[in-house]
Parts: C-alpha cells; sequence; structure tokens
C-alpha cells in the first residue's frame, strides 16, 4: 500500500475516538512501528492534531478539533477526482471552469509528494473531446436554470437536415448526456408532448415569461428508457439473444441506441439481450447481417435462420449479375 494511503487508512483509526498503540496501528497496517512513528510526524507536519501520550493508560490519539479540518484523499480517489475532470471536460459538461477550480484548490492542499504520485497516477489517462459549438456550454446552462426555476423557453430549432429553424416554446425538464451528445428533454408547446432536443441544433434561446412545474420526480435518463420501451412492437413474453463476437464488435452492438436498453448480460466475448419477438424480427436481421461474419448469433434459433434467409437473398441477387 502506498505511503499516503497508509497514512490515510491511520487517520481513520485515529477518527474513531479511542487511543491506540503505536504496535496496535502497525499490526493493522502491516508495517513496522518506526514507520508508524514516521507517518505520525508527517501527518503533524500536515496541520494533523496527533497526539502521542506514555503511560499506562498513554496511546495515540486525535484531538477533536480535527473534526474541522479538510478530509484527506488516498492517492488513487485524488486519480478518480482528476479523470472524473477530463470525463466532465471532454463531455462538455457546462460547469468545467468550476469543476477545474475545485480540484486545483484539493491540489493546493497537497504535499509535493503527493502532487507526483497524482501526476504520475493520472497521465495514462486522456479523453478525447468531439468538437462542438462553443454556444452549446451557454445553453447548457440557461436550458438547466430554466429547468430548475419553471421558466418556459422560446427556441430555435435546427432538426438534422433541415434548411430553417423552426421557432418553438418549449418546458425544460432536464438534461440528458447520451450517445456523447447533449439533450433537452422538454414539454413542446406546440405538439402539446414530451420531445428531445439535441441542445447543439438549438440556434437561439430567450426567456419567456411564462412558468410550468416539471412532474415530480422527473428523470431525463428514465424518460429515455421508456421511451426505447414504448418502440417495443409488442407486449408479452421476452426472446432471449445471444450474440457472440470480438469485443470491439460488440461494443458497437451493445452501444446501439436501442438494443442497449435490452443488454442483461455481457462478457468479453458474449453479449445477451431480451427483448420481444416482433420486434427482434423486424429491426435485428437487418441491422445485425451489417456486421458480416464478425458477429455470430447463438440464439433463438428464429433469429439465426432469418439471418441466412437475408444472406441468400443478397447472395442470390448478386448471383444473377453473372447470368446476364
Amino acid at each position: 500500500m502506498a505511503k499516503w494511503d497508509n497514512m490515510l487508512s491511520m487517520l481513520w483509526m485515529l477518527r474513531s475516538g479511542r487511543k491506540m498503540t503505536a504496535a496496535q496501528i502497525a499490526g493493522s497496517l502491516e508495517t513496522s512501528v518506526r514507520t508508524v512513528y514516521r507517518y505520525i510526524d508527517a501527518l503533524c507536519a500536515s496541520g494533523v492534531p496527533v497526539v502521542a501520550e506514555a503511560g499506562h493508560d498513554g496511546g495515540i490519539r486525535i484531538l477533536e478539533s480535527f473534526q474541522e479540518t479538510p478530509l484527506f484523499f488516498s492517492s488513487v480517489e485524488l486519480k478518480a477526482l482528476a479523470d472524473a475532470f477530463k470525463f466532465a471536460q471532454g463531455a462538455g459538461y457546462p460547469y468545467t471552469e468550476e469543476l477545474e477550480s475545485a480540484l486545483k484548490k484539493v491540489e493546493n492542499g497537497l504535499h509535493e509528494e503527493q502532487r507526483h504520485d497524482l501526476s504520475d497516477l493520472s497521465s495514462g489517462l486522456d479523453v478525447i473531446s468531439p468538437a462542438r459549438p462553443p454556444s452549446v456550454v451557454a445553453l447548457l446552462r440557461e436550458l438547466e436554470q430554466a429547468a430548475k426555476e419553471g421558466r418556459t423557453v422560446h427556441i430555435d430549432y435546427r432538426k438534422a437536415n433541415s434548411e430553417q429553424a423552426d421557432e418553438r416554446e418549449v418546458d425544460p425538464y432536464g438534461l440528458a448526456y447520451d450517445r456523447s451528445e447533449w439533450y433537452a428533454v422538454a414539454f413542446c408547446h406546440r405538439s402539446r408532448a414530451l420531445r428531445t432536443f439535441r441542445v447543439d441544433r438549438i440556434e437561439r434561446l430567450e426567456p419567456t415569461g411564462a412558468r410550468f412545474e416539471k412532474p415530480e420526480h422527473f428523470s431525463a435518463s428514465a424518460y429515455f428508457r421508456s421511451r426505447s420501451e414504448r418502440e417495443r412492437e409488442a407486449e408479452g413474453p421476452l426472446t432471449v439473444i445471444r450474440i457472440e463476437g470480438e469485443p470491439e464488435t460488440l461494443n458497437a452492438v451493445c452501444g446501439h441506441w436501442h438494443l442497449r436498453h435490452y443488454l442483461t448480460e455481457r462478457t468479453d466475448r458474449e453479449a445477451r439481450f431480451l427483448l420481444d419477438a416482433p420486434t427482434m424480427d423486424k429491426y435485428l436481421p437487418m441491422y445485425l447481417i451489417t456486421f458480416g461474419p464478425d458477429i455470430r448469433v447463438l440464439e433463438p434459433p428464429e433469429l439465426k435462420s432469418r439471418i441466412r434467409e437475408m444472406a441468400r437473398g443478397i447472395a442470390k441477387h448478386y448471383d444473377s449479375d453473372e447470368l446476364r
């Protein structure tokens, strides 16, 4: 265990309020008594009020004033914070600057050795950020504020491949990050229904004087899941679908915007889904055949048979060219 992780473990032992001997601490940490005293010196230098009392009733303890001292982080916890900032930055999180400022405050409270460890631990991970218009950050903040305050907004929204934007008034209920894009889930006054709007396609946003009440316990992620559920072809018993393939290919299959909601189990070489038979018959053969021999459907037999028929039909179509 790293030195600072050991020191943190020792700190939590002492925060219980009971006295412990150096031998007891050394036994718990599986280290030497001499090392424990080095940890005590380092903690005292960090501003932690560790007291070592000699005598029959003596022992090592920390003063109650330490309750007001900021928490210490283990090396792995610090790495997780630094990596979380990278992911937030890559996702276009609207409060990245504030998150970076908070992380710097944490780093400023570290010792030189801790800062060096953090740099080493977090240097091996990077997040590649997709290109986004700078306006998206401002839009995300405005939409989140409108959702929080229950304020209707006016937007100019351009759909994909549309030549001009539509004007709409919407009640933003929440934001969701899905498939590397930000979406606003909002009640559209024109459609009189809940709709999703890709934030990077909003060309203009203005607040209105109107207000709304968001449904209690609304969840944007739950809405996305329920939307996929509504797009099933039929209710009733679900069919187990097993697909075998290389890890990277299975990643693509499992990441499909519709299929991923029905994933029940995943290993390096196999993925299992639960889906109703009509939806499976309608969508899966055409989608799965695009992966060619990179995947193999293990079950159900009906899906395997449907893909075979489709493949034979394609082969027959191109065989006819040789007869002309």
